[in-house]
């Protein structure tokens, strides 16, 4: 299961076919292959090699894409960090990974320059710059590349074991936990997302969000398994996007909810435009039943969800299963098992409320250097979500909400997702976040804060009272709706709603 060993099989076997877009730049498999290798032997020039530990902090580019194949090649580890880190919380991550070099870009150098004496495993020369202008303190990457053959490195025997990256989760502690994906983790991704979401060698497969959000790996890993045809975006954008879907037959896209809801909001999205595609994924948090019924109006017959955690569970909502589970995520993709638990860890009925509990052949061996938080989120070989949910009698799971979302008001268990499935079919509402504030009689009570489509189509107090006449009971109804701009999201673009809980309770 070395993950080295597909592109030069496909420079091999379909030299000519495109492996990459990005901008105006287009590579043949062949082309990238020899991009890739000049890479690889130019990390190891730098003295890195078997298990050595790179660091990413960019944007969306070609060298981001290169490097993830580059280090396959050495058999070296990829740590990909968000371009928002700054201060402390970049300096926690990149010594608890041990990066031995960084790859990051110009505008990015001046952060990273005043911390370089607290990071004492990477050696000066061992900066590394995409852009062009030499900057002093860091090396050229285009210089070291361009010093090197494009010949195939030394060839590296990696096991199953051997990790091939490291991602970063926010935990609810504060804790940096890096999971851990090996050759064998990120093979099955290859294979069963390829199964799943019905990718050939054939598909063209478009990413527009951050490709250091895990989720980009569903088809980034497949593509490359493949063979088939990748196109990355800088940064997404609803009209490009729709733009390239028609230009270039794009037959494959995972989006986050923000990022379909965007697409709604376009008056050019739809059948004309994107009936080249096959699969349009949702990921990353639940999209609400309101927008899967739109969607499914302007793009039938293409819609997937998937629910999952970095750590390595998912079930899938199949565009087949989606006429009659519309309020589902899906079940288990083959080889994949789930439980829902009660607090006693005891399985519950089919119906019941409780905790999601996973394993499949892409779970995490554990966190990097943290066996302590391995131990509470692995039990017995089984992963344990955090997440809420119960099953139906096909076995087929609905997503309640987060465990540390859940809002409890005067003893009674609120589910944000209740609420916000109701506030999103105001006509006014394009998307909205509930969650709970401290309360001095219930303890919580929920608050909403929403995004209009249009200024002015609604007030906060028109929208508290539409939505409190309509939920279900009344601890259900909303204390205060709060209306934003936009929300603040991760990378990833998922909805941060932590950071408007806390502005909120700072006053």
């Amino acid at each position: 299961m070395n993950l080295g060993t597909l592109l030069p099989r496909h420079a091999r076997f379909r030299p000519e076919h495109t492996a990459i877009i990005f901008e105006e730049t287009r590579l043949s498999y062949a082309e990238f292959h020899q991009s890739v290798n000049r890479l690889a032997n130019a990390l190891l020039h730098l003295g890195l090699g078997k298990g050595d530990k790179v660091a990413t902090i960019l944007p969306n580019s070609l060298e981001l894409y290169e490097t993830y194949w580059a280090v396959t090649r050495i058999g070296a580890v990829v740590v990909p960090l968000s371009p928002l880190l700054r201060g402390t919380g970049l300096i926690t991550l990149l010594n608890d990974s041990d990066t031995a070099v960084v790859i990051t870009n110009r505008s990015f150098a001046e952060v990273l320059d005043p911390i370089r004496d607290q990071l004492p495993a990477i050696r000066s020369d061992r900066y590394l710059l995409i852009d062009s202008d030499a900057t002093p303190g860091f090396q050229s990457y285009q210089a070291l590349k361009s010093g090197a053959g494009d010949q195939d490195p030394p060839y590296v025997d990696l096991s199953d074991e051997a990790p091939y990256n490291i991602i970063y989760s926010s935990g609810t502690t504060g804790l940096p936990k890096g999971i851990i994906h090996t050759h064998y983790v990120r093979s099955n991704y290859c294979t069963h997302f390829a199964s799943a979401y019905r990718i050939t060698p054939e598909s063209v497969i478009l990413h527009t969000g951050s490709i250091v959000f895990n989720g980009a790996f569903l088809t980034l890993m497949p593509a490359m398994y493949l063979g088939a045809t990748y196109i990355l975006h800088p940064q997404f954008d609803a009209g490009r996007m729709i733009r390239t879907i028609r230009d270039e037959k794009v037959t494959h896209v995972d989006l986050v909810p923000a990022q379909v809801i965007a697409l709604l909001n376009s008056p050019d999205f739809g059948l004309e435009t994107c009936g080249s595609l096959e699969c349009l994924i949702c990921l990353g948090a639940p999209l609400h039943k309101e927008h899967k019924e739109e969607l499914h109006r302007r793009l039938p017959g293409r819609f997937y969800e998937l629910y999952g955690l970095t750590e390595g569970f998912v079930t899938i909502l199949d565009k087949t299963d989606f006429p009659r589970k519309l309020t589902s995520v899906g079940c288990c993709p083959p080889f994949f098992e789930m439980k829902i638990l009660d607090e006693q860890r005891r399985e519950v009925p089919v119906g019941e409320v409780g905790e999601i509990v996973g394993r499949g052949p892409i779970l995490m061996p554990g966190y990097y250097k943290r066996p302590d938080l391995t131990e509470k989120a692995i039990i017995d070989g089984w992963l344990y979500t955090g997440d809420l949910g119960f099953v139906d009698e096909e076995g087929y799971l609905i997503l309640v909400d987060r465990k540390k979302d859940m809002i409890i008001s005067g003893g009674i268990n609120v589910y944000p997702k209740d609420i916000e499935e109701i506030l999103v079919q105001h006509p006014a509402v394009r998307e909205a976040a509930v969650f709970g504030l401290p309360h001095d009689k219930w303890g919580e009570t929920p608050v909403a804060a929403v995004i209009l489509k249009q200024a002015g189509l609604a007030s906060a107090d028109e929208l508290k009272a539409w939505t409190n006449d309509r939920v279900g009971a009344k601890y259900q109804r909303l204390d205060q709706v709060i209306l934003k701009d936009d929300f603040p999201r991760s990378t990833a673009g998922k909805t941060l709603k932590r950071v408007m809980r806390e502005e909120m309770q700072k006053g």
